[in-house]
């Protein structure tokens, strides 16, 4: 075996005690830990915990790449330390890595000021979700245009698993573009709603009115086309379905109809 072979935990060595110290660089080395040739094996945990702290530091990196760039390298490899502290691995799947990470910033005394990272962050997530999202043909435009108005009305959708809805109260859209992309203008204060579809390889978010967020949700909870409308005028008057619609169309985000009209 080489040097970077798991320590073997002793009977007496519970899987709590090792797995806390395993987690914990603070944390002492469990007593009774042997390598394969039932020798102390401290040094051999302290390399093993090392290369794990390493590698769920880099996959925090990845994951919330804007937080990482907006908080420097030195903050990002602190707070995944303490996150790790805090929330140990529960997946051998690092997609699901990070996922209490925006309440976690939120609960951080020094990072107030930065109100914003919580969600940036689910946004960071949702993105991820979206990429890792199953598979789901989506249906031809061709279907919609080919109903009546009233059979359109009357029609339920079925979304694509890769669609996500977010809601903030900061400019969180425009935050996420001004991060990524080299000519995208400075945020402007105010709230933003996002839409996440794929439409090819990558997820892509996009803004959303409160009255286009608010139809598609009514969607998402079974409505027709035509009581979600009806919901969506509740916030914007003569509320217009055709741009939300077609977000959802060229995202790729429509999978099913169903009309009982």
């Amino acid at each position: 075996m080489s040097d970077l072979d798991l320590p073997t935990p002793a009977a007496s060595v519970s899987q709590a005690a090792f797995s806390h110290a395993m987690m914990d660089g603070s944390a002492a080395v469990p007593a009774g830990l042997v390598d394969p040739q039932n020798a102390s094996a401290g040094r051999r945990f302290a390399v093993y915990r090392n290369n794990i702290a390493v590698s769920l530091t880099e996959a925090m990196h990845s994951a919330f790449p804007v937080i990482a760039k907006l908080l420097g390298k030195a903050n990002m490899d602190g707070l995944a330390g303490l996150y790790l502290r805090a929330h140990p691995p529960s997946s051998p799947l690092m997609m699901f890595y990070g996922a209490e990470f925006p309440a976690f910033l939120e609960a951080m005394p020094q990072l107030n000021h930065l109100g914003y990272l919580g969600d940036v962050a689910r946004l960071e997530l949702a993105l991820r979700q979206s990429y890792h999202a199953a598979d789901a043909a989506p249906i031809a435009p061709e279907a919609l245009a080919d109903l009546s108005e009233a059979e359109l009305l009357a029609t339920k959708v079925t979304f694509a698993p890769a669609l996500q809805l977010l809601r903030s109260k900061w400019p969180l859209c425009a935050i996420w573009h001004f991060n990524t992309l080299a000519d995208a203008p400075t945020p402007q204060a105010g709230a933003q709603n996002i839409l996440i579809t794929l439409p090819e390889f990558d997820p892509i978010p996009q803004v959303l009115s409160d009255a286009g967020i608010l139809w598609i949700t009514a969607l998402q909870e079974g409505a027709s086309i035509a009581e979600a409308v009806a919901r969506a005028t509740e916030v914007e008057d003569g509320f217009d379905l055709v741009a939300p619609l077609t977000l959802l169309l060229q995202g790729n985000a429509i999978i099913g109809l169903e009309n009982k009209g």
